[in-house]
């Protein structure tokens, strides 16, 4: 091509350099990264405008500038703490179960059976479900006196019959993470689904001819090329757990040890109206959020991308 332009009298064209690519991908995305910049930027500094100030609850529209006084008060408050603690725990336990029984159900999924498509239809259907919905159908269950879970254990003379499962501290919280490990596992197992679809068979031929039992060929072959897929699964589902609110709001109003940050910051925006307060929760939940979601990108996303490049 240099040849054939020099041949009729022009220069050469200059090729695009890795730099000059960037800078047209970025001049392209941001026109929609300012809209979306727009429409996140306006509520967040808002919420952070609200909790500079103290609202008066019995006269309208009286404020007083207080800095960080609301951020003093949210920290030194046991209530933040332990609604801190609840949704540490809920994150925890109800992630790391998803992802066992979603892995799972990807697995038994991804055979090839009669009635799959069945099978992965039916799977879907509690993830389909709204959230609020889920929490009244477990409540439901749980009733202490019209409960399903009581009259079952009951009949089968098993323990906890007599057990008020969402009236105490412990079960009232291990009732919450099961309604949602049964709501979002599917969810999980559906994003691992998509990870299996892409490895190839001839991986698993290959393996098969060299004398790999099944176990072998799970451990060395699915898992580790499972695990981009994995890891995008547990950062969807830990900062969806990190945000929950719907439902313990439904199962429980909070009560028994299931307050979680979002629930706090909502008795007090609402129930309280301590508007300062409450915008400063919601803050500190946010900037919590945030953290996790930087550390996830700054490790997780690293692995991810040093495993797609091999």
């Amino acid at each position: 091509m240099e040849a054939a332009s020099q041949a009729v009298g022009r220069p050469p064209a200059k090729r695009r350099s890795g730099l000059s690519e960037r800078r047209l991908a970025a001049l392209m995305i941001s026109p929609s990264m300012l809209i979306i910049a727009l429409v996140a930027a306006y509520p967040i500094g808002y919420a952070f405008w609200l909790s500079l100030n103290e609202y008066s609850v019995r006269v309208p529209g009286l404020k007083r500038f207080v800095g960080f006084d609301n951020y003093s008060e949210a920290l030194s408050s046991p209530e933040f703490w332990d609604a801190l603690r609840v949704t540490a725990i809920f994150s925890a336990v109800s992630v790391v179960l998803e992802l066992l029984i979603g892995l799972g159900m990807a697995l038994v999924m991804h055979q090839a059976f009669r009635g799959r498509a069945l099978l992965r239809a039916t799977v879907l259907v509690p993830w389909a479900i709204l959230t609020v919905v889920t929490a009244i159908t477990w409540r439901s269950i749980f009733e202490p006196d019209l409960g399903f879970m009581n009259n079952m254990l009951d009949t089968l003379g098993l323990p906890g019959a007599d057990v008020v499962w969402l009236g105490e501290s412990g079960y009232a919280l291990a009732v919450m993470i099961f309604a949602d490990v049964w709501k979002t596992a599917p969810f999980m197992a559906l994003l691992i689904l998509a990870g299996l679809q892409v490895i190839p068979d001839d991986v698993y031929d290959a393996a098969k001819v060299d004398g790999a039992t099944a176990w072998q060929r799970f451990t060395r072959i699915t898992l580790p090329l499972l695990r981009p897929a994995i890891l995008v699964a547990l950062i969807f589902r830990t900062l969806d757990a990190l945000r929950v609110f719907d439902l313990p709001y439904v199962l429980t109003q909070g009560a028994n040890d299931t307050t979680t940050l979002s629930l706090e910051a909502q008795q007090e925006l609402t129930a309280n109206r301590l508007i300062g307060l409450g915008s400063a929760l919601s803050v500190l939940t946010f900037l919590i959020v945030m953290t996790v979601s930087f550390l996830y990108i700054r490790f997780v996303g690293g692995n991810i991308r040093a495993l797609t490049e091999e």
